[in-house]
């Protein structure tokens, strides 16, 4: 630690070293200083994530190409859930899209500390960079997948299977960020939680799968049983699957007060999570 005498005569510290971390402890201006890190993190990541690869990036696009067609077989073709005039392919296509996107956010951020418990021991920098650098991957990932979905739309569009609506494509946006922050908001919050119980990784898992058949991904709200209802409006990403998959087709049960219900449960996650977050970092490293 050092000190530099300002033009007063007081003292301006460089480091100023506290009792404990507060809740809500984080500079914007440092953040920013970390840009750099930032961008390598994400690099690095994306890197190794496809390194050694046969299709390299392209498994962003066959992941979700796989699981359309499973769904359109088990869910249209066996169980026969009907989705009206709109092609199965696209329907099933919209909801898989919107679904990735929370899953892995929630998935790969609640693993910030178990999977970088080396990185946090050795060298100082705000912990939420690393979380930071999981949900910039992400969207990066979701960004191939969505374009993905864009050129199905087009294709479809273009048959005359589906109607083009500029206002009310324009939709997938305030969806889209919503469905990011509750995604990294619990994942933040699930971060601190999997460091001390490493075996909440699995159960957390076990969770989002059994979530996705209550979000209406493969169906609509409208087909859910009456005495449901209750059990798929509780769940905040109800609404956003809705809005999405009206945004591209027009069809679906849209209700602003189950948005806005979503929206204000989003806001909630991320500020707890990242003040969850900022209170435990440093407390996590002697656990880790």
């Amino acid at each position: 630690m050092s000190e530099k005498p300002n033009k007063l005569g007081s003292v301006n510290w460089e480091w100023e070293i506290k009792p404990e971390t507060s809740w809500w402890n984080i500079s914007l201006i440092e953040l920013y200083s970390y840009t750099d890190l930032l961008q390598q993190l994400v690099r690095k990541d994306f890197l190794g994530l496809y390194q050694q690869t046969l299709l390299g990036p392209f498994w962003a696009l066959l992941q979700p190409l796989l699981t359309v067609l499973i769904y359109v077989v088990v869910f249209n073709n066996i169980i026969g859930i009907s989705t009206g005039s709109v092609p199965p392919f696209l329907f099933n296509l919209i909801g898989i899209t919107l679904w990735n996107l929370f899953s892995e956010i929630f998935l790969q951020t609640s693993k910030t500390f178990s999977q970088n418990a080396d990185l946090f021991s050795k060298v100082y920098f705000p912990r939420i960079i690393v979380a930071l650098s999981t949900l910039w991957l992400q969207l990066l990932l979701f960004g191939i997948q969505l374009l993905l979905l864009i050129v199905a739309y087009i294709f479809f569009l273009i048959k005359g299977e589906v109607d083009f609506n500029l206002g009310r494509l324009l939709l997938i946006f305030p969806v889209i960020a919503i469905t990011t922050g509750i995604g990294f908001g619990g994942g933040l919050i699930f971060s601190v939680l999997t460091a001390k119980y490493r075996d909440l990784l699995s159960l957390i898992q076990l969770i989002i799968r059994l979530l996705m058949f209550v979000c209406p991904v493969f169906y609509t709200l409208s087909m859910v049983p009456e005495k449901m209802q209750w059990l798929v409006n509780i769940n905040p990403l109800s609404s956003l699957f809705e809005y999405f998959r009206f945004a591209f087709l027009g069809m679906g049960s849209i209700d602003i007060l189950h948005l806005s219900y979503s929206t204000v449960f989003m806001l909630a996650m991320v500020c707890f999570g990242v003040m969850f977050f900022n209170k435990m970092s440093d407390k996590l490293i002697d656990v880790l």
